[in-house]
């Protein structure tokens, strides 16, 4: 390689590392809860956050409930980012580590522990909403907790 190309190059990837390194920088992290208890069947919002931040990862756990007909919605400046069922989770294979960002922790057994966190921090603007949509009955309490920085 000729030593402008090089240097060329360096400088490029260098430029790159900075900027992926002040993108996933987070700045006061915090963790935000949300509890439904008992979870009744219809949409209940869970974590509701007003302004700037950036979105880190998301635990929650449903305890109960007949067959895993409950849906988790994340949602960034008003657009969807995850929509998806316990079951569907289970059904598609997503109960271990993966580059998708979604992880269905405990499977089987009750109660069932759900995360998303994606490989870098996602920046919303103006809100990010974590909410549950209950199609199911019996469920006894559904725990999330957010967090996200600045």
């Amino acid at each position: 390689m000729k030593p402008q190309l090089f240097l060329k190059t360096s400088i490029v990837l260098a430029m790159l590392l900075i900027v992926v390194v002040a993108y996933a920088d987070v700045k006061a992290p915090q963790r935000t809860q949300g509890l439904i208890a008992p979870a009744p069947q219809g949409t209940h919002e869970l974590v509701s956050l007003k302004g700037r931040g950036k979105f880190v990862s998301a635990e929650i756990t449903k305890q109960g409930g007949s067959n895993d007909l409950t849906f988790v919605s994340l949602d960034i400046d008003g657009k969807n980012v995850v929509n998806i069922s316990i079951a569907a989770l289970k059904n598609i294979g997503l109960t271990q580590n993966n580059p998708y960002g979604l992880v269905l922790l405990q499977p089987t057994g009750d109660p069932k522990t759900f995360t998303i966190g994606f490989s870098c921090p996602l920046v919303f603007k103006s809100e990010l909403k974590l909410s549950v949509n209950v199609q199911e009955g019996g469920v006894v309490q559904i725990l999330a907790n957010v967090i996200h920085g600045k």
